[in-house]
């Protein structure tokens, strides 16, 4: 494997994200749940900011082009999507058999309750179609689920190629919430898609809806989220990613009731990172050889 030619460089690890470490002129950084700014850029002029995942909103794209850092992410496909996938559909079970309640009856000595919730026969919308939708839509439609999407621009191509019963565009996104049992968001964070999911989204939904977020926290409008949850107008939510990371303890949202919650882990199996190591390894090759590099976004 190409992680193996790595071995012989020097690692340093930054382990306190609320100080710049002391070093400079390093060759590449990895930014690890760390906010890359212009002053972090400054203080450690890497030559190159490789990302190990496929988001990169944590890096100040605009401050690395201003200094001619190139910055380049890792595919968000293959085993990545898949293993992101099994654990959305893992979270939509856990909801609909209230799996929290299940395991606190047990210890109880309750049987036959909580009353689960079928998935087969409701709808499932996708709002973003990547990989991890396609993924997920396949998984879903084995199930019996209806799938619907909604992206930016929809093509008839887009219904044939994930398999779905309907898509719609963002400005008819009403219209496709309105038919949703399960909201599962699968697009990118940036600055026009922060705070996306807000309390319109919520309203639109039909009434006793629940939502699943495995993409990116901040996509989501939290108080939105917090009071559509406890007035009981969504059913639940399960949380993969979160606001701030690592989510506080004490956090209200992790106190309700009809909240599931997983410490960002739906990408983290054995061979999505062993595909992301091997990719990883393989840019930094071409970094060292001069090639152009993958998934360059400055």
């Amino acid at each position: 494997m190409l992680a193996e030619r790595l071995r012989s460089d020097e690692l340093d690890v930054w382990r306190d994200r609320n100080v710049i470490p002391q070093m400079t002129d390093v060759d590449v950084l990895v930014p690890m749940m760390f906010r890359i700014d212009a002053a972090a850029m400054d203080a450690i002029r890497p030559r190159l900011i490789q990302q190990v995942g496929s988001g990169l909103e944590g890096v100040d794209l605009a401050a690395a082009r201003a200094r001619q850092i190139p910055v380049a992410a890792l595919p968000a496909s293959g085993s990545n999507a898949e293993s992101v996938a099994e654990h959305v559909l893992l979270l939509i079970l856990a909801l609909l058999r209230e799996l929290p309640l299940a395991q606190a009856n047990i210890r109880a000595g309750v049987l036959g309750s909580p009353l689960g919730r079928m998935l087969a026969g409701r709808t499932a919308c996708l709002w973003g179609l990547g990989a991890t939708a396609l993924s997920l839509s396949r998984r879903l439609r084995a199930l019996g689920v209806s799938v619907i999407g909604i992206t930016r621009d929809p093509h008839a191509s887009k219904i044939a190629d994930f398999g779905l019963d309907a898509c719609y565009s963002t400005a008819e996104r009403d219209i496709g919430l309105a038919r949703t049992d399960i909201l599962i968001p699968c697009v990118r964070m940036s600055d026009a898609t922060r705070g996306l999911i807000d309390g319109h989204v919520f309203a639109a939904l039909r009434a006793g809806a629940y939502f699943v977020n495995a993409a990116r926290g901040p996509l989501v409008d939290y108080r939105a989220l917090y009071d559509a949850l406890a007035s009981g107008r969504l059913a639940g939510a399960a949380l993969d990613v979160f606001w701030t990371e690592p989510i506080p303890a004490d956090d209200p949202i992790l106190a309700l009731r009809n909240v599931i919650a997983t410490p960002h882990i739906a990408g983290v199996t054995d061979r999505s990172y062993g595909e992301i190591v091997d990719a990883f390894a393989a840019n930094i090759e071409r970094f060292r050889r001069g090639d152009p590099l993958l998934n360059r976004s400055a």
